[in-house]
């Protein structure tokens, strides 16, 4: 299966390892599942780059019924047609003719941020990042579009309620100039839902984040990620930010951007950080950046990584210490739970559940733990590190 977007400025150069059907499209090769009763078949979705305005194609040599009439192909059609938004176009001459509308497209919703991405070949790129909701007209149907590629590269991705207006939508936008017109590719999205927290606030949770495989790896999704916070940030009503089941990707993201968020923060400084997690901190996390204290206890210890000499073995053991310390609470909690079951449990099965927590195996399953945190907040630290 082939997936094409027409256009982007530099995104020819990005895919010149796919196939190219046109001079302004290019392919994204994506899987599928096995479809039965073809041969030689190959599915295409061809989307402009800004309104993503959909060709679908279906090519085969050849299919089942042509020789066994008893036996009928998988129906292609209606499992793509479960996901494509009607209106798509199955005319190549029609879609080439829409392509020349794309200069009339221009982004949805409201300007938040503008940030430049620095490219060896075409310079300077100018991308923007909007904020829209579905009362903006037009966006109802381009968001039907927009979140297809939610299935053609996130496995267990599904479609949102757009009938919910407690949705809020962020968009990414390349803006670049061609034959001297302006025009916008579509680059990325998030969508966040607006839960209620008691008594009076709201709960932002982040619910679907995705940048687009050209452009993944630029720096877009910090730069996404951070304006959400940005913007949230200055709504008096907002309690703090979550994520719904998040990724291990996406909580590495995002400890990367709170920690540039915070470090500049005076309850943050360095002074402070060496007597430990302080309420100070939480407090100034959450009322200026809407970060709470799980979240705002990562930064802390990110942050105070990077001004602890860990050659110093007393720093480092104070350090380690102070990680573990949070590390240990999944264990101490099961230690909770072991002695309120041996009130209610026979000998055997108690000591069944001592087998499975013995204290060796915790520790060494704590250091491993350890180890790994450390090993990604030096990640963050050195990517902080390159973009001062």
């Amino acid at each position: 299966m082939q997936c094409v977007l027409s256009g982007a400025n530099n995104m020819e150069k990005k895919l010149a390892e796919f196939k190219c059907d046109t001079n302004e499209a290019v392919c994204l090769k994506l899987s599928i599942e096995v479809a039965f009763g073809y041969k030689g078949l190959q599915i295409q979705l061809f989307y402009t780059a800004g309104s993503l305005t959909t060709l679908y194609k279906v090519k085969y040599s050849s299919k089942v019924t042509d020789t066994f009439d008893c036996v009928e192909p998988d129906n292609i059609d209606g499992k793509i047609r479960e996901i494509v938004p009607a209106g798509f176009i199955c005319n190549t001459d029609d879609f080439i003719t829409l392509l020349e509308k794309e200069a009339n497209f221009r982004p949805f919703g409201t300007l938040l941020h503008v940030y430049t991405v620095h490219n060896d070949e075409a310079g300077e790129l100018t991308y923007q990042i909007h904020k829209a909701d579905l009362s903006c007209s037009g966006f109802r149907e381009y968001h039907e579009r927009l979140q297809t590629f939610l299935m053609w590269f996130i496995e267990t991705a599904s479609f949102i309620d757009p009938d919910d207006d407690r949705w809020d939508f962020f968009l990414v936008f390349e803006k670049y100039n061609k034959d001297g017109e302006t025009l916008y590719a579509t680059i990325g999205y998030m969508t966040v839902y607006n839960y209620y927290a008691y008594p009076d606030k709201t709960r932002p949770r982040v619910s679907q984040m995705l940048i687009l495989p050209p452009f993944q790896g630029e720096g877009h999704g910090a730069q996404l990620l951070e304006a959400v916070h940005r913007f949230y940030s200055s709504v008096p009503k907002v309690q703090d930010i979550t994520a719904e089941d998040p990724s291990e990707s996406y909580v590495k993201l995002r400890d990367y951007v709170l920690v540039k968020l915070c470090q500049g923060l005076s309850s943050f400084a360095e002074d402070k950080l060496h007597q430990g997690l302080s309420a100070e901190m939480v407090e100034e996390a959450q009322m200026k950046l809407k970060i709470n204290k799980k979240h705002a206890r990562r930064v802390y210890e990110i942050l105070r990584l990077r001004v602890t000499d860990m050659s110093d073995e007393e720093k480092s053991r104070a350090y380690r210490l102070a990680v573990k310390k949070r590390l240990f609470g999944p264990y101490r909690k099961n230690q909770r739970e072991l002695t309120k079951m041996t009130k209610c449990l026979r000998l055997e099965e108690v000591v069944s559940q001592l087998g499975q927590m013995d204290t060796q195996m915790q520790h060494e399953e704590l250091e491993k733990s350890y180890q790994v945190v450390l090993q990604d907040y030096r990640r963050i630290i050195e990517r902080l590190a390159s973009q001062a």
